[in-house]
């Protein structure tokens, strides 16, 4: 289930950007149409396709962790201390 889950992301991804070439092929033919299937391909990469894959590549992980909270606040103050104090070490 989880490789056909990549696959179809991979294949309603490909769709779309046909769909907007296709489109942008059309255009000075009938520039009507062609708005459609350039509107229909963006609108499927960016409502079907970009939620499918984040979905699929945040799958797994603690939310928590990505979060701007005050614990992790103090986490990225801390770490980049300690990255100025080993530079600073560094260059002595």
């Amino acid at each position: 289930m989880k490789g056909l889950f990549k696959y179809v992301n991979i294949l309603i991804t490909l769709a779309s950007v046909a769909a907007i070439i296709y489109g942008f092929t059309l255009l000075e033919e009938s520039p009507e149409i062609a708005k459609k299937w350039i509107g229909s391909g963006t609108l499927a990469l960016f409502l079907v396709a970009m939620p499918m894959f984040l979905i699929r590549a945040s799958r797994g992980k603690k939310m928590k962790d990505y979060m701007l909270n005050e614990e992790n606040i103090h986490k990225m103050r801390d770490s980049q201390t300690k990255q100025s104090e080993n530079k600073n070490r560094g260059e002595n």
